[in-house]
């Protein structure tokens, strides 16, 4: 299974907004420019983000888009299935009607381990352990080139 570029990308987005909660809302040209995506491109992913309440727009002069909750409520598995759908491998897993095999099927159960795994995997790591995670790796490689 390969995520998408839209579910990718919008980790990306969701972890740069969580850095700067707190500081009021966050244009999304200047979200655009710090990860590299186009600013088109993430105008597209906000929408399910703000139908779901885990991102919240501002308009007008100061306006712009912070998190709906704080990032310790966020799961990486809420935003990937906000954006990308259930965290399923095969279809027969979430729906055992589309295949009369699913009964006996042992591939079956190894796919849904699999998917379970995934789940947890995810759903174990909120948006500010990823960005607690993101200014370790940042300090790390900041260390290792430093010269005399």
């Amino acid at each position: 299974m390969k995520l998408s570029t839209k579910g990718r990308y919008g980790v990306r987005m969701m972890i740069d907004l969580a850095a700067h909660y707190g500081e009021g809302p966050v244009l999304l040209r200047e979200v655009a420019k710090r990860q590299e995506i186009s600013e088109k491109y993430l105008s597209n992913l906000i929408n399910p983000l703000k139908a779901t309440g885990l991102v919240e727009a501002t308009r007008g002069v100061h306006g712009g888009y912070v998190l709906g909750k704080a990032p310790t409520e966020i799961t990486m598995k809420e935003i990937i299935e906000v954006l990308e759908g259930p965290l399923c491998l095969v279809d027969c897993v979430e729906k055992p009607a589309v295949c009369n095999r699913t009964p006996f099927c042992i591939a079956s159960d190894l796919w849904s381990e699999a998917a379970e795994g995934m789940s947890k995997v995810l759903g174990k790591y909120t948006l500010a352990d990823m960005v607690i995670r993101q200014k370790a790796k940042r300090d790390n490689l900041t260390h290792d080139n430093y010269m005399i």
